[in-house]
């Protein structure tokens, strides 16, 4: 019979060890290293990984944290989590290990997390010692946290014109713009329309600085993008990413060449005008919408559902109904369900009871009405999702459930109190996954002697550093 030795079991071969050193095997210098890897926490397991492994033992813990991350976006950071991010940050001071860097900045990246932002210019300022990779990583990364401080660096880099770093570097340029002041916006959308005008990029980065104008929300980028907008002789796709700016921008004076951009021939061109009509307002725009629905080009009835949705037109409710009910791409009725969610009138609500309740329809729609039902009124309909869940399980709709599941975790509302007792007290790892998610998410502290039972569980350490989090987060032992 085969068993893990204990820490008594230990400590007598140790006494026998020292004794006898010279007739056994082992050693007590071995002995005492068994006991230490049985001791030693995770937590110090990972950090010794980030202080001293492999850039393959690193690589494969930083997928794990972000397994974990992913999976349980509605936790803050514990003081474990915070003290693994500095000794990432601390491994990236000293190390040029390509794969190390890259991973570390991605990481970081993927959860808006600052604190390499020197680390990153640093990399863009001295590429020629290091990696691609490295490179393009910092550069993504820069965009991500919208750091201002790479703006310079970033131009200086475009001005090189290494063309392997440039579409990147538009990129960032217009999401940190975005994030920056005024002046920060405006100054980068003058860079970039002389770099559009005057210097003759590749196409590949002209659809990059068109896409980076838009994102710096800057009126001085619109006389450039109402020009290729409102041009049929224009490639497509630089009217599209034109359209969007436009839309992003919003101001009033780009909706001509939006209502021009509806009648083109080219169909990618009509369904990215319909959708760049949300910001605006008037009945010439109310009007182009509702006879978008009409297009039998179905990206042209998904841009005009988001389109009613973000001006929550309810004109277009019946419309978005027959969508959400008969349309035959399940894309477009998908998004008809989530423009009447975003409308949220009292008619739009009681469609979206019915595609909940009534088993005829598709379960990724019955899913999607009721994340919106949730997110207009989690008070008022959180027990009703909660009996359609019960009624999945009792069916075995497997897809339903889980997905009904996924929705009710990311509500924030006490009435999921009685829910997470019961996946406590009887449900499998992904309930009780789920469960620990809405604790977190709603602050039932009332829970939390009821999450301590998992802190012992060895058959799944994902549960029991949740459960850890929780307890820490509420500031108990």
């Amino acid at each position: 019979m085969k068993y893990a030795p204990s820490r008594v079991s230990l400590c007598v071969l140790l006494f026998f060890g020292r004794c006898f050193s010279g007739m056994f095997l082992f050693s007590p210098d071995r002995i005492f290293a068994a006991e230490s890897a049985l001791t030693q926490s995770e937590d110090e397991q990972r950090l010794n990984t980030i202080r001293y492994g492999t850039e393959t033992e690193i690589a494969a813990l930083i997928q794990t944290l972000k397994s974990e991350r992913t999976g349980n976006q509605a936790s803050p950071q514990s003081r474990s989590d915070a003290t693994l991010d500095d000794a990432l940050i601390a491994v990236t001071q000293t190390t040029r290990n390509q794969n190390i860097l890259s991973g570390v900045l991605s990481f970081f990246a993927d959860r808006d997390k600052k604190g390499l932002e020197q680390r990153a210019i640093k990399a863009i300022e001295e590429r020629e010692d290091e990696a691609n990779e490295t490179v393009m990583a910092a550069i993504g990364y820069l965009g991500k946290v919208k750091a201002v401080d790479g703006l310079g660096p970033l131009r200086n880099l475009l001005d090189a014109q290494e063309q392997g770093f440039m579409g990147a570097a538009f990129r960032a340029l217009g999401r940190i713009a975005a994030g920056g002041s005024a002046q920060d916006k405006d100054d980068t959308a003058a860079y970039m329309v002389d770099f559009y005008t005057n210097r003759n990029p590749p196409d590949a980065s002209r659809r990059d600085i068109l896409v980076a104008l838009g994102e710096t929300g800057s009126q001085g980028g619109l006389p450039l993008l109402i020009e290729i907008a409102g041009n049929n002789q224009e490639r497509g796709v630089l009217r599209m990413v034109a359209l969007e700016g436009l839309a992003k921008i919003g101001d009033s004076s780009g909706l001509d060449a939006i209502l021009q951009a509806l009648s083109s021939t080219d169909p990618n061109v009509r369904s990215t005008a319909v959708a760049a009509l949300g910001p605006f307002s008037g009945k010439s725009v109310d009007a182009a919408i509702l006879e978008s629905f009409r297009d039998s080009y179905y990206r042209t009835r998904i841009g005009a559902a988001g389109a009613a949705g973000t001006r929550k037109l309810a004109e277009a409710i019946p419309y978005l109904q027959y969508r959400a009910e008969r349309d035959e791409v399940p894309t477009v009725r998908d998004e008809a369900v989530k423009a009447l969610g975003a409308i949220g009138t009292a008619e739009a609500r009681a469609i979206l009871e019915r595609l909940l309740a009534e088993r005829k329809y598709p379960e990724q729609i019955r899913i999607r009405a009721a994340e919106m039902l949730l997110l207009n009124d989690p008070e008022g309909y959180t027990e009703k999702v909660v009996i359609e869940l019960d009624d999945a399980k009792k069916t075995n709709r497997t897809g339903l459930y889980h997905g009904l599941l996924k929705v009710l975790s990311e509500v924030k509302t006490g009435k999921v109190e009685d829910l997470v007792r019961r996946f406590l007290n009887s449900g499998g790892v992904i309930e009780k996954s789920y469960a620990l998610d809405m604790i977190l998410r709603n602050e039932l502290r009332s829970l939390a002697e009821e999450v301590r039972p998992l802190l012992s569980d060895a058959k799944n350490t994902g549960l029991a550093r949740k459960a850890r989090n929780i307890l820490e987060h509420f500031g108990l032992e």
